[in-house]
């Protein structure tokens, strides 16, 4: 069964529409890599300054795959004169699931 990334990001208040605005530009980076199966990033609503990336994988070794590749290479563009911008999160924490049940909805 497939497997379930879930980054945990502290995103402080002031740096919420950063964080957005760098995964919007990075919007289908993920799309096309092997393995790959759903991401979703989620806001917090209240209470938190929380941000969950989820995304799901085929098995354990296409998440290896794009750590290592494609993901590895978006981490590492410059920003304007050749800088890395600032991270957006001031932490992150990578928790690891493996689907052992799954519903969807009922096709009527």
């Amino acid at each position: 069964m497939s497997v379930v990334k879930i980054n945990v990001l502290t995103v402080p208040a002031e740096q919420r529409e950063t964080l957005e605005k760098r995964f919007a530009s990075r919007a289908h980076a993920v799309e096309n890599s092997d393995g790959f199966e759903w991401f979703e990033l989620l806001r917090p609503v209240e209470g938190t300054d929380t941000y969950l990336v989820y995304t799901r994988w085929r098995d354990e070794a296409s998440f290896q795959a794009w750590m290592e590749g494609p993901m590895k290479s978006a981490h590492q563009g410059g920003g304007e004169g050749g800088e890395r911008p600032k991270p957006a999160a001031s932490g992150s924490t990578l928790w690891s699931f493996e689907v052992v049940q799954q519903a969807g909805p009922k096709e009527a």
